[in-house]
């Protein structure tokens, strides 16, 4: 490698770091030191991140040893102030140039279009990148998202976790400087059981190796994680088990060792008894294990645990983990058990006490306003209202049972055991876990009517409620979840799909609170966030936003409908002629808004007014067009209408080419406007495509 480049090693040694934001921290460190040698002018080729629970580092391969030199400009007066009529230096001059340690003759000169300036350039020789490695580390960790930092012993210095070492080491140079109060150097440690001590390094790219080989620890948090995921997958299927390969418990505990070893444990198999979700959640949450199952789908009373220690004596590491787990399915069965002893409506009551929000009163009552909120919903959907008003009821009833106060996550999980355990439907059952889908973006909708109807009305009467009482989000703040609950809404309205108009809906989510407790504008306000969130929605499906616009500019409020129109619009665009009708869409709404006519309005021309062939063309094109549409719009084919309307662009060219609209006929002007009106109208059965760009 030529000495132009060299290899750089960072790596921060500390107290164990907070396994769930690990490999966050990790990629913004890297990210934070690899934009400062760019800022520098400091070329490179790759870098790797490295971390484990009590590292952060980085390998950046080939970077430049140096600064590029730079140019540096002064500019000093302008020339005519610079000079006297005799041609000598002014003392603006004199100053100038004495300020830049020159003299005047040495100065140059820069014209630009505001006139002609003296100037001082100066070649600056770029520094040693070694020389900054120390302060360009400091600003990456400082620019970290930590939320809380720390200090420790009696300095003042703050990290997310003590600092016990810092290694920086260029190609085969040691760096030297302070970081984070730590004198650097150029070693390394290794596993902290199995070997503790330092780790020399010759050179900046044997750091990875090093690592695996002397000091026992895997430091690529990618390896790491590939390690984990074949040891487990490897000794469930050596017994003949299929492993819950959760990502995200997957990431905390890759996370949570240096070098992982495996452990199979089992449970006493009574605590099968309660119910997979229950045992499941404990082990990932409380335990970081990872479960299995039969390979008829069942849960087997085993579990997979990864070390971080290599045990003489595995047999005891097992017996520690079996050890700890027992105690906590022991708690688990005896809330299962508990809760058994009560139908689930008998928790009912215990709402009253549950404040959901103080202005907005008590779980129950949201109960009793998302249940008659649900009902009118099935009502329009032809939906069986029983059902639905009595899932509703329940719907909140095991958020006050002792398993869901121990184990917040299996909310509507239970309620769907309790549910059936109690007898009740088996579409109030399901429903009291749908209620809650779609949990995040990609989740998958809710299956049953039950669940659809009390999702969607849950949310809506959330949604009027904060907005109303004038807690609208704000920024990146969002305490009641408004975005993901809106884009909720949307989802199962389109998705479901249900044909329920968008504004009425949250009209009746309002009237459901007591006259006063909301703002006057609440419907309005919820309506136009709601369809904020459309752009957002469509860009995932790679729809423009401006096609969205020109369909919610139609008024159109329900969403399902909204939806058919957004497609056909974008199938629309594909079209040869789409670009000149939107062109000629906005032509004739500027026309129409000039002359102060409702674009929204249908006109109707008068024949006996017409003196042109091309405006007798476009009538008559018209006239068998609305026509043709007509069936088309009865059944909501908005893409056989948009098919159809693109037949009008040669008559619509034709008459912007050989009539004049704007004529000092005042009768003429306004029957052609009104012939213009004609069409726009048509289209606006669709969208207004006016607004496509």
């Amino acid at each position: 490698m030529s000495e132009a480049f060299r290899d750089l090693l960072i790596e921060i040694g500390t107290e164990e770091l907070p396994s769930t934001a690990l490999a966050d921290l990790s990629k913004a460190f890297t990210a934070g030191v690899t934009r400062g040698l760019t800022d520098l002018g400091i070329g490179f080729a790759e870098a790797e991140s490295f971390s484990s629970p009590r590292r952060l580092a980085m390998l950046i391969r080939q970077v430049e040893t140096r600064q590029p030199d730079q140019e540096s400009l002064r500019r000093g007066p302008a020339i005519a102030a610079a000079f006297g009529p005799d041609g000598g230096a002014t003392a603006a001059a004199q100053g100038f140039a004495g300020s830049c340690g020159v003299e005047v003759s040495e100065l140059g000169r820069e014209r630009t279009d505001k006139g002609e300036w003296l100037v001082f350039r100066r070649r600056v020789k770029g520094a040693e990148t070694v020389s900054m490695i120390p302060q360009l580390t400091e600003k990456a960790l400082a620019d970290l998202p930590i939320p809380k930092r720390m200090r420790w012993g009696d300095g003042e210095i703050q990290f997310v976790r003590p600092v016990h070492w810092v290694c920086l080491l260029f190609g085969d140079t040691p760096i030297v400087g302070r970081v984070l109060g730590v004198e650097a150097q150029a070693a390394t440690r290794g596993h902290r059981f199995h070997h503790p001590e330092a780790i020399p390094l010759a050179r900046a790219d044997d750091y990875p190796e090093r690592l695996r080989e002397a000091g026992g620890v895997e430091p690529s948090f990618e390896r790491r994680r590939t390690m984990i995921r074949s040891l487990v997958e490897g000794i469930a299927q050596d017994n003949g088990l299929i492993p819950e390969m959760d990502p995200s418990l997957l990431d905390e505990v890759t996370a949570l060792v240096e070098w992982p070893y495996v452990v199979f444990g089992r449970f006493d198999d009574e605590f099968l008894s309660v119910p997979p979700e229950v045992l499941i959640e404990t082990m990932r949450k409380n335990q970081k294990y990872f479960p299995l199952r039969t390979p008829s789908g069942g849960l087997a009373a085993r579990f997979v645990a990864i070390a971080n220690i290599d045990s003489r004596i595995p047999e005891e590491v097992r017996a520690g983990n079996e050890r700890v787990i027992r105690p906590r399915f022991a708690d688990a069965k005896f809330f299962w058990e508990q809760d058994l002893k009560h139908p689930l409506s008998g928790f009912f009551p215990r709402l009253e006490t549950v404040v959901f929000q103080d202005k907005l009163g008590t779980l129950a009552e949201k109960s009793r306003r998302v249940a008659a909120l649900a009902t009118a919903f099935a009502r329009k959907v032809h939906e069986g209202s029983d059902r639905v008003e009595r899932a509703a009821m329940l719907a909140k009833c095991d958020l006050v049972s002792t398993m869901v106060y121990e184990f917040p996550a299996l909310q509507g999980t239970m309620g769907r055991y309790y549910a059936a355990h109690s007898g009740e439907d088996a579409c109030v059952c399901d429903a009291m876990e749908e209620q809650y889908l779609p949990r995040f973006a990609g989740d998958r909708l809710p299956l049953t009517p039950c669940g659809r109807l009390i999702g969607l009305a849950d949310r809506i009467d959330t949604l009027a409620g904060i907005f109303g009482i004038g807690l609208r989000p704000s920024g990146a703040k969002d305490p009641y979840g408004l975005r993901r609950a809106s884009i909720a809404v949307l989802r199962i309205l389109i998705e479901t799909p249900l044909a329920i108009d968008l504004r009425e809906a949250i009209g009746f989510g309002v009237g459901g609170y007591p006259a006063g407790t909301l703002n006057a504008d609440t419907v309005e306000s919820v309506l136009a966030y709601v369809l904020d969130r459309l752009p957002g929605y469509y860009q995932e499906q790679g729809i423009e936003s401006d096609t969205v616009e020109a369909v919610v500019a139609t008024g159109d409020v329900v969403p399902h409908s909204i939806d058919r129109r957004i497609h056909a619009v974008d199938d629309f665009r594909s079209i040869a002629a789409s670009a000149s009708l939107a062109s000629s869409n906005k032509r004739i709404r500027n026309i129409l808004v000039k002359a102060e006519l409702d674009p929204m309005t249908a006109y109707a021309p008068d024949p006996a007014l017409f003196s042109e062939a091309a405006e007798e063309r476009l009538w008559d094109s018209i006239q068998v067009m609305e026509n043709l549409i007509a069936p088309l719009l009865a059944k909501q084919d908005f893409k056989g209408v948009l098919d159809r309307l693109g037949g009008l662009r040669v008559d619509i060219d034709a008459f912007f080419d050989q009539v004049m609209v704007m004529t000092d006929d005042l009768n003429v002007r306004r029957n052609r406007q009104a012939l213009l009106g004609r069409i726009l109208c048509m289209f606006l059965n669709v969208a207004d495509i006016s607004k496509l760009h």
